[in-house]
C-alpha cells in the first residue's frame, strides 16, 4: 500500500511540473536532478553527498539535460538519436513522473521520461549502493509509434562535470600488454574511448575511466569520477569539452554500424554504467568499486579463491594422460588445489594437436585421452585436488565436423565472400538462439556428464571480422553486434543460474574480456596471457584501478618463458603473482627440487594470507610508471587489524636505492607488529623485522626497504598487537 501511494504522489507532482528535485544518495555522494517548470530535467550537482537540497533548485545550477536528445536544438554529444515511424528524426523529452526506494543498502530511482508530441518513453533508472559509494545507471527505452522506430544511438549514461580543467585517465594497450596507463589533459573537442570489434573487445581499450577535475589524477588528493561500462561487446566513452568549460560524458554501447529497430511496446534495454566519486583521490574510488564488486557484481565475491595450476604452458597441446598425471603430481606436492586441463583435449576427426583443427567438436580426444576424463578426474581428486577444464565455445575452425554439419551458424560475409581467418578459426553466430543452445550445450553437456568439474576457463581468440548473420533478417542485419553480446550474456546467466558452484574464469587472448558484464557471471578472468613478472606489474596495476584483486588470475610461470627471454627468480614470480588470484603455469618437473621446496613454502604462504589479499582494501602506494625504479602495494582488512605490504624494485639501467615506503589504510592509534614473508636471502629486507611500530609511523614517517638490484622482491605482514596503547 505505501509503495502505491509513493507512485501516485510522484504522478501527482509529476503533473504540477513545478521546479522539483530528484536527490539519488550514498552515504559520501550525491547526484541530483531538477525539474524545470517548463518540464525539462536537468543534471544540478553530481559530487559530495548534500545532506540537504533545500534551495538547489532555486540556484538554477544546470549542468547538463538528463538525456540530451537529437533534434530539440542541442549541437553537443547526445545520448539518444532516434528515427520515429513517421520519418521524423527530432526527439524532444520531458519529465513525466519518477518513483523511489531503498531497499537493502540499495536506494532505486527511476525517472520516466517521454517525447513532446510522440508515444516515445525513456525510462531512467539508477540504483545507489549507500555503503559502497557507488552509482548505477541503465536505459530502458520504448514506443507506441504505428510503426517500427530505429534506435541510431542510446547511451546507457549521460553526465555532465563543470570545473576548471579536466584530466582523463584511460585503459590500454593490446595482446599481451594489456591494461596500461594513459592520462591527458582534454581540451575543446571531443575525446573518445572505443572498441570495433564485437568480441576480446576490452584487450586494446577497456571501457573504463578516472576523470579527474582540476588537477592530474593524484592516489589521494582531489576529485575523481571512476566508471566503468558493463557490457561485453563493442561500446564507446565520450568526453567534451565545450567552450563553456564543461565536459559532457555519454557511455554506452558503440553505435558503428549498429542501429536498432524496436516493434511498438518492445522494450530496448541498455547495459550498465557503473559510476563512483571521490573527493580525496582516486585510491579511495578504486577500493568503492572493488568492495561494490565483491559484493554485487562478482560470482561468490565473499568465496576464498582456490590456487590452479594450468597446463597450458606446461605442456601446449603435446600431452597424454600420462604427462597430465605427471604435471598433477608435482602440483599437489606444491599444494595446489584445482588442475586445470588447458587447450587439445578434444576432438577425433579433427584431433586438436594445434589451433588449425577442431576447434567447435567437444568430445574427448580417444587418442589422447583412451580413459577419459573422468580418469584424470579421478586421479586430480586423489591427489587432494579439483579438477578443471578449458573450453572456446563460440568458436570454431573451418576444419572441424561442427563446420561441416553446420556451416549456417558461422558469422559470415554474404555473396560467398572469402572468409577471413584468425588464429585459423571463426567465430559462432549468437544471435542465433539455436547457437546459444548449443554453446549452452557445450557446458551443460560437459558438467552433466562429469559432474566433478569444479572449474571451466572459457576462452575466446577472436573477435568479428566477417560481419553477417544468416539468421538475421536482412534488414536487421545491423543487429548483429548487440545481439551476439546479448546472446553471450544469456548463456553465461543461465549456466550460472544452473551450475552456481562451478567456477568460471572470462579469458579471451588474455585480457580481452576484463569487464564488469562478463563479472557479473563469473569468478575471475584472466588479466594477460603475458605471465613476465616485470610486465605483470604494469597490467596489474592498471587492471585493479577498476577491477578487483580476487578477481585477477596472476600465474607464476618458467623464466623465460615464451612471452619474454628476460630471467627473474622464483621469489619475484611469486611475490608479483601474490597481488591477485595466485596461479601456477608450468610443467612442476621443470623447477630444480630447492626451487619445488621454495613453491611450497610459498603457497602455504599465500593459503594463510590470502584473506587479506582478497577481501582486504587495496593501497597503491608507489607506482611502476614513476622514474624512482620501485612499486608498492598494500592490502588492508577492513578491520584494520592485519595489512601485507609488496614491494618492488623493477629498475634496469641503474643500481638501486633504498625504497622508502609509507604504507597506507592502517589504523593511527594502534601498534603493528611488521614480519617479513616468503624469504630467499637470510637477510631481511628491513632493519626492524619482526619490531613493534605505530600504525602512525609506518604510515607518516615511513621506513626503508633494501631492494638493491633490478626485479627484486619483499613481502610483508602487518599485524595488529592487541592489548597494546601506541600512546608514546
Amino acid at each position: 500500500m505505501q509503495k502505491i501511494f509513493i507512485v501516485l504522489f510522484f504522478l501527482f507532482i509529476g503533473a504540477q511540473i513545478n521546479a522539483q528535485v530528484i536527490h539519488i544518495e550514498t552515504k559520501n555522494t550525491s547526484l541530483v536532478f531538477s525539474v524545470s517548470k517548463k518540464g525539462k530535467v536537468y543534471q544540478s550537482h553530481y559530487g559530495g553527498h548534500l545532506k540537504s537540497i533545500k534551495g538547489i533548485e532555486k540556484i538554477q545550477s544546470y549542468i547538463s539535460e538528463i538525456y540530451p536528445s537529437f533534434g530539440n536544438g542541442s549541437s553537443d554529444e547526445v545520448a539518444v538519436i532516434v528515427t520515429h515511424s513517421d520519418g521524423t528524426m527530432a526527439t524532444d523529452l520531458f519529465y513525466q513522473s519518477h518513483e523511489q526506494k531503498l531497499s537493502d543498502g540499495v536506494q532505486e530511482t527511476v525517472v520516466h521520461l517521454k517525447d513532446k508530441k510522440l508515444p516515445f518513453f525513456v525510462d531512467l533508472c539508477f540504483r545507489a549502493y549507500q555503503e559502497e559509494n557507488v552509482i548505477e545507471q541503465n536505459v530502458v527505452i520504448s514506443h507506441q509509434e504505428k510503426g517500427e522506430v530505429r534506435l541510431d544511438q542510446f547511451a546507457s549514461s549521460a553526465l555532465a562535470f563543470k570545473a576548471e580543467s579536466y584530466y582523463l585517465t584511460h585503459f590500454n594497450g593490446s595482446w599481451a600488454r594489456e591494461m596500461h596507463i594513459s592520462e591527458e589533459k582534454l581540451s575543446n573537442g571531443v575525446k573518445s574511448i572505443e572498441t570495433r570489434r564485437g568480441v576480446r573487445t576490452t584487450e586494446y581499450e577497456n571501457p573504463s575511466f578516472v576523470m579527474a577535475l582540476n588537477q592530474a589524477a593524484s592516489e589521494d588528493n582531489g576529485e575523481v569520477i571512476m566508471g566503468a561500462l558493463a557490457w561485453m561487446g563493442n561500446y564507446k566513452l565520450s568526453f567534451q569539452v565545450d567552450d563553456q568549460e564543461r565536459c559532457q560524458f555519454i557511455g554506452g554501447i558503440n553505435l558503428f554500424a549498429s542501429a536498432y529497430t524496436i516493434s511498438a511496446g518492445e522494450k530496448f534495454e541498455t547495459p550498465r554504467m557503473i559510476l563512483t566519486y571521490n573527493s580525496s583521490g582516486k585510491n579511495q574510488a578504486s577500493i568503492n568499486l572493488h568492495r561494490w564488486a565483491r559484493k554485487y557484481n562478482l560470482q561468490d565475491g565473499n568465496a576464498i579463491r582456490p590456487i590452479v595450476l594450468n597446463s597450458w604452458e606446461g605442456a601446449y597441446f603435446n600431452f597424454d594422460a600420462a604427462r597430465l598425471k605427471e604435471m598433477m603430481d608435482g602440483a599437489a606436492e606444491m599444494g595446489v588445489e584445482i588442475f586445470v586441463l588447458d587447450d587439445g583435449w578434444f576432438g577425433n576427426k579433427y584431433p586438436r594437436n594445434s589451433d588449425k583443427a577442431g576447434l567447435g567438436d567437444w568430445q574427448v580426444n580417444r587418442k589422447k585421452l583412451p580413459a577419459g576424463i573422468d580418469n584424470l578426474i579421478d586421479y586430480t581428486e586423489r591427489k587432494g585436488m579439483k579438477f578443471g577444464i578449458w573450453v572456446e565455445p563460440e568458436m570454431v575452425n573451418p576444419k572441424s565436423e561442427l563446420a561441416e554439419n553446420h556451416p549456417e551458424w558461422i558469422i559470415q560475409r554474404k555473396n560467398n565472400r572469402e572468409p577471413i581467418l584468425t588464429r585459423n578459426q571463426l567465430l559462432l553466430d549468437l544471435a542465433n538462439p539455436k547457437v546459444q543452445d548449443f554453446v549452452f550445450g557445450i557446458i551443460d553437456n560437459l558438467l552433466s556428464e562429469h559432474s566433478r568439474i569444479a572449474y571451466i576457463k572459457w576462452d575466446a581468440n577472436r573477435h568479428i571480422q566477417n560481419f553477417g548473420s544468416t539468421f538475421l533478417d536482412d534488414d536487421k542485419q545491423s543487429h548483429l553486434w548487440i545481439d551476439y553480446s546479448r546472446g553471450l550474456e544469456s548463456v553465461f546467466f543461465r549456466l550460472q543460474e544452473k551450475y552456481p558452484g562451478i567456477i568460471f574464469q572470462a579469458c579471451s587472448s588474455g585480457g580481452g574480456r576484463v569487464d564488469f558484464s562478463s563479472m557479473k557471471y563469473t569468478h575471475e578472468f584472466w588479466a594477460s596471457d603475458d605471465t613476465d613478472p616485470y610486465e605483470r606489474l604494469f597490467i596489474q596495476w592498471g587492471t585493479n584501478h577498476i577491477y578487483p584483486p580476487i578477481a585477477t588470475a596472476a600465474h607464476v610461470t618458467k623464466s623465460p618463458n615464451h612471452q619474454t627471454g628476460r630471467e627473474t627468480s622464483l621469489k619475484f614470480r611469486f611475490d608479483v603473482a601474490f597481488g591477485g588470484r595466485l596461479g601456477m603455469e608450468l610443467r612442476p618437473d621443470d623447477l630444480e627440487p630447492e626451487q619445488v621446496d621454495y613453491a611450497k613454502s610459498a603457497i602455504k604462504l599465500y593459503k594463510e594470507i590470502r584473506p587479506v589479499i582478497q577481501f582486504g582494501d587495496l593501497y597503491r602506494l608507489q607506482s611502476p610508471y614513476d622514474s624512482d625504479g620501485f612499486a608498492s602495494i598494500n592490502y588492508v582488512l577492513p578491520d584494520k587489524s592485519e595489512a601485507i605490504l609488496m614491494v618492488y624494485s623493477h629498475e634496469f639501467h641503474r643500481r638501486m636505492e633504498r625504497a622508502v615506503v609509507k604504507m597506507k589504510g592502517l589504523d593511527e592509534d594502534a601498534l603493528y607488529k611488521i614480519t617479513e614473508l616468503n624469504k630467499a636471502a637470510k637477510r631481511p629486507h628491513i632493519v626492524f623485522d619482526n619490531q613493534i611500530i605505530s600504525g602512525s609511523v609506518l604510515m607518516n614517517t615511513g621506513f626503508k626497504v633494501n631492494l638493491k638490484k633490478p626485479l627484486e622482491s619483499a613481502v610483508f605482514k602487518v599485524e595488529k598487537v592487541t592489548g597494546e596503547s601506541s600512546a608514546n
